[in-house]
């Protein structure tokens, strides 16, 4: 039975049965799985595909679709609105302003089936305070707050400035009052600010220490942006949890340090590669940087798949928001590109789902279709295992047990 669109918004969130032609559980196709049982916003249970619910229970027919885990980015940027100059652009924007744009960034992800989100950069705490006020409707927010940056270094004018070891615990001490879920350190300069370097380190190993002690402390992750090779060396040896961007530069180009890569695989880190491109012209600061380092698109996409085979642990985020090639709901074309680059489908599918919730301390609520876990999932027309660009044919959303929309 096909519901409408206005019977599905009406049921809220009570039970649901949603048949479809199989069952991605965020590992892996469920062996003769067809139904998905929801009930008060969990999933209750998955079932054979002849399974027929009891009565009173709503049933979503998908026919040949596929039901999936709802997807999570993990490093997206809601304050920017995906425009030109948009993190320069911040310092401008009024408070209302902003709230009106990350509602509107929540709304483009939740279109493309990511229903959880890891912000990893706002100005004046507002992705923060926006998450605190609740958004219905919209996706789960996971919130960093400003970036803790060097002064005059990377995002400096999102507020995060920082020197010294004590003004480092400071920094981190803050982001755990003010109820940040993860702490973000630029532990290497940014393409995107000028007067920072990307092939060199922002803060000493010393430092970077003290803010991974301190966030630890409070129970806090760190995930550190780090494209110069040094950075990413210190980061990984205190024992950062993430490493967003993991570019290996050095002032003579790429080059890839295989003791850091055998650190990376040994301590678990997550790695972002942050992939995913709205196939726009470059910017030509980023374009110089390109052909300096040869990291083409198509190139990273490879290096990455590669390091996955080698046992990295690679999670996808899209750094939404940042400039016109990097629009909010990217994601599902940035598991495309890595299927494309030779990762297995189900392997690209785990980067955005369950690799993706234990980055993010998730586990055992997101990022899998197993009974007790939270109700976000995605349906999609076809089967992204053998058509991962069935990615990009959302069907339905559902966020804790509702369908969205």
């Amino acid at each position: 039975m096909d519901l409408s669109s206005r019977r599905i918004a009406d049921a809220g969130h009570g039970r649901w049965a949603i048949r479809a032609g199989r069952v991605f559980d965020g590992l892996r196709a469920v062996p003769g799985a067809g139904v998905v049982l929801v009930e008060d916003g969990r999933v209750a249970g998955i079932e054979a595909a002849g399974f027929e619910p009891p009565e009173g229970w709503e049933v979503l027919d998908r026919g040949s679709g596929t039901v999936l885990p709802g997807l999570i980015d993990t490093h997206v940027h809601l304050v920017g609105d995906a425009g030109n100059g948009a993190l320069d652009r911040l310092p401008e924007l009024s408070g209302d302003d902003l709230s009106r744009t990350i509602e509107e960034s929540l709304r483009l992800h939740l279109a493309a089936g990511v229903t959880t989100v890891r912000d990893l950069g706002d100005r004046d705490w507002s992705v923060v305070e926006r998450r605190d006020r609740g958004l219905p409707g919209l996706p789960s927010v996971l919130a960093a707050g400003p970036p803790i940056t060097s002064r005059g270094g990377h995002c400096w004018n999102m507020g995060g400035e920082a020197e010294g070891e004590e003004g480092l615990r400071e920094a981190v001490r803050e982001r755990a009052r003010r109820g940040a879920d993860v702490v973000k350190i630029m532990a290497s300069g940014g393409i995107m600010t000028p007067g920072t370097s990307v092939e060199a380190s922002q803060f000493t190993r010393a430092e970077l220490a003290v803010a991974v002690e301190e966030a630890h402390a409070a129970g806090l992750p760190v995930t550190a942006h780090a494209h110069a090779v040094g950075a990413i060396r210190d980061a990984v040896a205190v024992g950062a949890d993430g490493i967003e961007h993991c570019s290996f530069l050095t002032a003579d180009g790429m080059r890839v340090a295989e003791d850091v890569l055998a650190a990376l695989i040994a301590a678990d880190v997550a790695v972002c590669p942050t992939l995913g491109r709205a196939g726009l012209a470059v910017a030509p600061e980023l374009l110089a940087r390109i052909l300096k380092n040869d990291i083409g698109y198509e190139n990273r996409c490879a290096l990455f798949t590669r390091w996955h085979g080698l046992g990295v642990t690679i999670v996808s985020g899209t750094d939404g928001g940042i400039n016109p090639s990097k629009p909010h709901g990217l994601l599902p074309a940035s598991l495309v590109d890595l299927a494309s680059a030779g990762m297995a489908p189900a392997d690209a599918l785990a980067t955005a789902t369950s690799a993706a919730a234990d980055a993010c301390g998730l586990a055992g609520r997101k990022g899998r279709i197993l009974p007790g876990h939270d109700a976000d999932l995605l349906v999609v027309a076809g089967d992204p295992l053998t058509d991962p660009a069935a990615l990009l044919r959302p069907d339905t959303v559902f966020l804790a047990g509702r369908p969205a929309g």
